[in-house]
C-alpha cells in the first residue's frame, strides 16, 4: 500500500510525520493510495478540501486536539488498519457565494456553512428554502448549515440538534437570534436548495465560511448537498463516526 503522509506544524504532529515516513516512506500524491493525516480535526478538513479532486480515501490519526474525525495514533500495523478500516462515504455541501461586484465564489464544506456578521451590528439576512421566503428578515449574529458530520461540532455548539451520520437531513441553527425571537433553527432534507440574501450587505456586512474557508462581504449565497463529489473518510471499528456522535448526544 503507497501511503501519502499529511502533518500540521505542531511538534506532536512533526515528530509523527517523521517517524512514520521512516517506517512506512512518503509515496507522492499522484501515486498514493491512501491519504494519512497526522493532526487534528482541522488538518482533516483542509487535507479533504485541497485533494477531493484525487479520490483519494483519508485515514486520520490524532496527533492534535479532540480529534473527532480522527482515529488513535499507533505506530505499528497501520497498513492492515487501513485496509480493515470502515469507509464513510460523503456527499459535502456546496457553497456558492455572490458579492454585490458579481464575483462569484464556490466551495465545498464537510462540516458546515456558516454566515457571520463582520462588524458589531447584527446581520439581517433573508431565509429561501427550495425558493420559497420562509423568513423575510432574520436579525442575528449568523446562520450555520450544518451536514451529519458536522452538526456535533459548530452547529451543536449554537444549540442547534445532532444528526446521526447517514441521516438524509441537514440543520439549519440561528447564532444569537434577536428577530424573531421565538425561531431557533429547522431540520431539512439534504435534497434541499438554501438561498440566503444579506439585507443591507453595505452597512452589515457578513462573512461565509465553509468550514474554514472565508469569503467576505457576501451579499447573495446557496448551499446545497453535492451529490456529484464523494470523500472517503476511514474509520477504525472502535472510532467509528457513527459511535462518537451517539455518544455526544448522551454526554453529561
Amino acid at each position: 500500500m503507497k501511503i501519502h503522509f499529511v502533518c500540521s506544524p505542531n511538534v506532536r504532529s512533526q515528530e509523527a510525520f517523521a517517524k512514520m515516513v521512516d517506517m512506512y516512506g512518503q509515496a507522492s500524491i499522484k501515486r498514493a493510495d491512501c491519504i494519512v493525516v497526522l493532526s487534528g480535526d482541522g488538518m482533516v478538513l483542509r487535507t479533504m478540501h485541497e485533494t477531493f479532486d484525487k479520490n483519494l480515501p483519508v485515514f486520520g490519526m490524532n496527533c492534535g486536539g479532540i480529534g473527532f474525525l480522527t482515529n488513535d495514533y499507533l505506530q505499528e500495523g497501520l497498513v492492515e488498519r487501513i485496509s480493515k478500516a470502515h469507509a464513510l462515504k460523503i456527499h459535502p455541501l456546496r457553497l456558492n457565494m455572490t458579492r454585490d461586484n458579481s464575483h462569484k465564489f464556490s466551495e465545498i464544506a464537510v462540516n458546515e456553512v456558516y454566515l457571520l456578521r463582520q462588524t458589531h451590528q447584527s446581520a439581517k439576512i433573508q431565509v429561501k428554502i427550495n425558493g420559497v421566503t420562509m423568513l423575510e428578515e432574520l436579525v442575528c449574529d449568523g446562520l450555520i448549515t450544518a451536514s451529519p458530520t458536522g452538526s456535533t461540532a459548530y452547529n451543536y455548539s449554537a444549540n442547534g440538534p445532532i444528526l446521526p451520520v447517514g441521516s438524509p437531513l441537514m440543520a439549519l441553527t440561528p447564532i444569537s437570534a434577536f428577530r424573531p425571537r421565538c425561531w431557533r433553527g429547522a431540520l431539512l432534507s439534504l435534497d434541499t436548495v438554501l438561498e440566503f440574501e444579506i439585507l443591507d450587505h453595505i452597512s452589515r456586512p457578513v462573512c461565509v465560511v465553509a468550514d474554514y474557508v472565508e469569503f467576505r462581504e457576501a451579499y447573495k449565497v446557496e448551499v446545497f448537498e453535492d451529490k456529484d463529489v464523494t470523500l472517503t473518510l476511514l474509520m477504525d471499528e472502535e472510532s467509528m463516526l457513527e459511535k462518537k456522535i451517539l455518544k455526544e448526544q448522551f454526554a453529561t
